[in-house]
């Protein structure tokens, strides 16, 4: 692939070489006792309008609404889905596409809170089980209706050894899906899980037609229909160049705005800045970092931000070497120039930080909870002193590292240069070993690719809004958890928080989890990093959040007033 924005990587674990979110495993929280979605949806989403760093730039809760319908819009995407199956859709390109087209039992709305979608009721009668009462009458995009049978079918796909499909492990802790009713699936637990009725909002809980995948078989994702029921249906694919979306005048749901719409694969930033400037493109996500200026100050259009559950990372690989002693992970995180980053990696669109999740992760906590996540972690001010110290302690004076970089983005390049500069002021020798941008993708997917490197810039997502996300990657054996670091009592912490039900109780469990991550230094935290959204004067409406990810954002973008 040409370069692209780079990996962006959430947990669910992917299979070899798809792209560049590699999803690792899922969590496992429990709930208490939850009788019906209402309850798992009153969880607080992100900030509202506010200023989001130093006079940088501003998070905007959303965009203004349309004034009306409107033919079609043209999307820029920076890669062409290699499938468009959902059960391996786990990076950008896929699922900014299937999002509008396959639907789930659950929804993540634009504020990042858990509503009904396909399940107008999820109640959960004991600890171990979770009942999906299905809406009646939902139509599929080959003329079926959906039944118990097609959300078994679905699930089941999702769990089937030989589809290796991307969300897996968020079904390891499943026992059994079954029909229990014309309209009602109950799945059976091995053990309270609070995060996999979260996950039914992704990609893995979406439900598409049994006939119409078996119909299809192995060209399913590839050629056809998908065979789902979101208010677009997969219309012309032009391979290579482009894919259209045509509105599905039978969904259930509000009609979409827009009657087409056309996402364009521009693979070089340069020339998706340039589709956006001329109007070749209406809009995208995933705006290149070095375009953000040229974007704001074009007048053709608006640059939003939004809030991404994003924080960039560097990812420790190797602890068999100097890595290995706490006190040299701590000295180059004392030792990175965090601000200096921002600016020139992120565009100045982002936060230096000391936590490894983001703060509106932590939003649905009371705010004891959310005071005691963030009080007392590491500082992100420099202290170059303090830092060779803990390096001449460590007796890792000279010693060398490597640190992947790569010309995907800014935002690898340059932390890797950051982490390079910081190291020689510390009395470290580090080297920059340059990857190309496919083969940087390989870091998170093939052990062989990583050998000889101790470090790498590594972005990270949460695909839900419960910080056990991102935090069970240190567990012992977690997909992610590249340098094999062991905790035995953050594992118990890690199982305690999957176990708990209650909301708060696992966000102060998940408290602990956090502060011992943030001494351990399993990654260095460097920033959070917003979601980029540009809209020209045609269009309106679409969400600024991550939410796009499996949201249908595209049926609320129409006409600009």
């Amino acid at each position: 692939m040409t370069p692209a924005p780079p990996p962006r990587v959430s947990r669910r674990r992917p299979g070899p070489l798809r792209g560049r979110s590699v999803p690792a495993a899922a969590a496992r929280a429990t709930l208490a006792v939850l009788s019906s979605v209402a309850v798992l949806a009153a969880c607080a989403g992100p900030p509202r309008d506010g200023t989001a760093g130093p006079g940088s730039y501003q998070l905007s809760a959303g965009t203004p609404k349309p004034a009306g319908d409107i033919d079609s819009f043209t999307w820029a995407v920076y890669a062409e889905p290699p499938t468009l199956d959902h059960t391996v859709a786990f990076d950008y390109p896929q699922n900014t596409i299937l999002a509008n087209v396959c639907e789930s039992l659950m929804r993540w709305t634009p504020g990042l809170t858990l509503e009904p979608g396909l399940a107008e009721k999820a109640s959960n009668p004991d600890p171990t089980t979770w009942v999906y009462d299905l809406r009646r009458g939902v139509r599929f995009h080959d003329g079926r209706t959906m039944s118990a049978d097609d959300v078994v079918f679905s699930l089941g796909r999702q769990m089937d050894p030989e589809n290796a499909a991307a969300w897996a492990q968020n079904f390891e802790n499943v026992s059994s899906v079954r029909k229990t009713g014309p309209l009602q699936v109950t799945v059976k637990l091995k053990k309270p899980d609070s995060q996999f009725p979260q996950y039914m909002a992704t990609a893995a809980g979406v439900v598409a037609s049994k006939a119409g995948v078996i119909a299809a078989g192995k060209d399913y994702g590839t050629s056809g229909g998908l065979a789902c029921t979101g208010p677009f249906s997969l219309g012309a694919w032009q391979k290579g160049q482009s894919l259209e979306l045509d509105r599905f005048d039978g969904y259930w749901g509000t009609r979409a705005k827009a009657g087409k719409v056309v996402f364009r694969f521009l693979t070089d930033p340069t020339a998706r800045t340039n589709a956006l400037l001329s109007g070749e493109a209406d809009g995208g996500y995933l705006i290149p970092t070095e375009s953000y200026a040229r974007l704001r100050t074009s007048g053709v259009g608006t640059l939003y931000f939004g809030e991404s559950l994003s924080t960039v990372n560097v990812n420790v690989t190797d602890m068999k070497g100097p890595l290995g002693d706490v006190r040299v992970r701590r000295a180059l995180s004392l030792a990175l120039d965090r601000s200096g980053f921002v600016k020139a990696g992120l565009g100045g669109a982002g936060t230096v930080t000391n936590s490894l999740t983001t703060k509106a992760v932590w939003a649905g906590a009371s705010p004891q909870v959310r005071e005691a996540a963030f009080a007392g972690l590491p500082p992100t001010e420099r202290d170059i002193e303090k830092a060779r110290a803990l390096v001449q302690e460590a007796g890792a004076t000279g010693k060398t590292l490597t640190v992947a970089t790569s010309s995907i983005g800014q935002d690898v390049s340059l932390l890797a240069t950051a982490v390079q500069a910081a190291g020689s002021r510390i009395g470290l020798n580090i080297t920059l070993k340059s990857v190309a941008p496919n083969a940087f993708t390989a870091l998170f997917t093939d052990p062989e690719a990583r050998e000889g490197i101790d470090m790498f810039p590594l972005t990270y997502y949460d695909s839900i809004t419960d910080p056990l996300d991102l935090l069970t990657n240190f567990r012992t054996g977690a997909y992610l958890n590249f340098a094999g670091y062991s905790d035995k009592a953050y594992d118990d912490l890690v199982d305690r928080a999957t176990a708990t039900y209650d909301r708060d109780s696992r966000l102060r469990i998940e408290t602990e989890l956090q502060k011992r991550a943030a001494e351990q230094l399993p990654w260095i935290p460097v920033a959070e990093w917003p979601t980029a959204l540009f809209l020209n004067k045609r269009i309106t409406g679409a969400p600024t959040t991550i939410a796009y990810m499996y949201y249908p954002w595209a049926a609320d973008v129409g006409a600009a007033p």
